[in-house]
């Protein structure tokens, strides 16, 4: 039997469930005998007018999901996308506000939208792509919901041996209210960018029931963002013979924002051995270097993959961890226990008190399309 394909390999950690080698046909009966678009209509019988549908075998309105996302013009369009993987980058910018993406069969694991570009990737005109350039979907524009995707980036280290490139982004969020219900991110470095369109712009982002995956920096940005019981998975480095593998977090708040990124009720695992992860360290990028890092824990299952005596540590001495705005709440689990108070700030109930979604996203409520069965791992 021949060995698996790398990006096979991405996904083989988290068990055969998360092949990204999925059929283009629903996996659910009941998804297949209501056609390719389950419950969501198709093009002879449209949910609304400003409904466009994806089929990969030509059986809807566009056969990608960039040709949908190109013709969706004005605010408010919905696209339903067929169970397939679409090998391919996606980019809208601000201009195409109120647009939600619907996997019809409603499993993420149908609906998979992947590339392979790196920062070290060079493009035709013979620059490379750099982190933002790298994601397989960007998105701009305020008001983006998606459920029941897969946002994945399959670029291995292998692929660039010896090129520090190795910033791949899954997705790259910038709009304001943008919210992601049952969605997976699969990546390795950078998986989730969680950005804004400017240093002096609020996006408020939310995500619920999603899983996440990666080992450097794997969620990361400035965006005010909020993970409810989320699943966040730390990988296995081939490549590495000691701790620590990665990161889960690295935060660039800006630092006239009173919020960064706060995770609640949400679990991490880690196919690693136990302590080889870290849970954060703090991003002050070069084109903000006033940033002033934030995130909170709350409430969250830590595994015995998360380093316990030292969960933080510094990208740079210049910006050492303990003077960012790092704290935790009555986290449990191996990695959450408290063997050095110093190493792990946390809340007083009075301050938990304000470390609330609701405080985070202020006026915004985020909608619910569909169902809120848990997503399969």
């Amino acid at each position: 039997m021949p060995p698996p394909s790398r990006r096979a390999l991405l996904t083989a950690g988290t068990a055969a469930a998360l092949s990204l080698a999925v059929a283009a046909a629903p996996t659910a009966a009941a998804a297949r005998s209501a056609g390719p678009f389950g419950r969501f209509g198709s093009p002879s019988r449209r949910l609304t007018e400003r409904t466009l549908y994806v089929h990969p075998g030509g059986l809807g309105d566009h056969t990608s999901v960039q040709a949908a996302v190109s013709a969706a013009s004005g605010s408010g369009r919905t696209v339903v996308i067929a169970p397939g993987t679409y090998r391919e980058t996606v980019t809208f910018g601000a201009a195409a506000t109120g647009m939600t993406w619907i996997g019809a069969s409603e499993d993420p694991r149908d609906v998979v939208v992947v590339y392979d570009n790196a920062a070290g990737t060079v493009r035709p005109d013979g620059t490379t792509y750099g982190t933002s350039g790298s994601a397989t979907t960007t998105v701009q524009a305020d008001g983006f919901a998606a459920r029941w995707i897969t946002f994945a980036n399959d670029f291995l280290r292998t692929d660039l041996p010896g090129n520090p490139g190795t910033q791949a982004v899954a997705i790259k969020v910038q709009g304001d209210r943008s919210s992601f219900l049952h969605c997976r991110f699969l990546g390795h470095q950078d998986t989730l960018y969680a950005d804004s369109m400017s240093l002096a712009a609020v996006a408020r982002q939310y995500f619920a029931h999603c899983y996440v995956e990666g080992d450097v920096d794997f969620v990361f940005g400035r965006a005010r963002a909020v993970f409810e019981h989320c699943h966040f998975r730390t990988l296995l480095r081939s490549d590495l013979a000691s701790a620590p593998h990665g990161f889960v977090f690295a935060p660039s708040t800006a630092g006239a924002n009173p919020y960064g990124f706060l995770a609640a009720r949400c679990r991490v695992t880690s196919r690693a051995p136990d302590g080889y992860y870290k849970l954060a360290r703090p991003w002050v990028p070069s084109s903000d270097p006033t940033a002033w890092p934030a995130l909170v824990v709350r409430d969250s299952v830590l595994g015995p993959g998360i380093h316990a005596v030292a969960p933080y540590a510094n990208m740079r001495d210049a910006h050492p961890w303990q003077a960012q705005r790092f704290a935790e709440y009555r986290n449990t689990g191996p990695g959450a226990a408290i063997t050095v108070p110093e190493n792990r700030p946390q809340l007083t109930a009075v301050q938990a008190e304000s470390a609330t979604a609701s405080a985070y996203l202020g006026d915004w409520t985020p909608g619910r399309t569909g169902s809120t069965t848990v997503v399969r791992r």
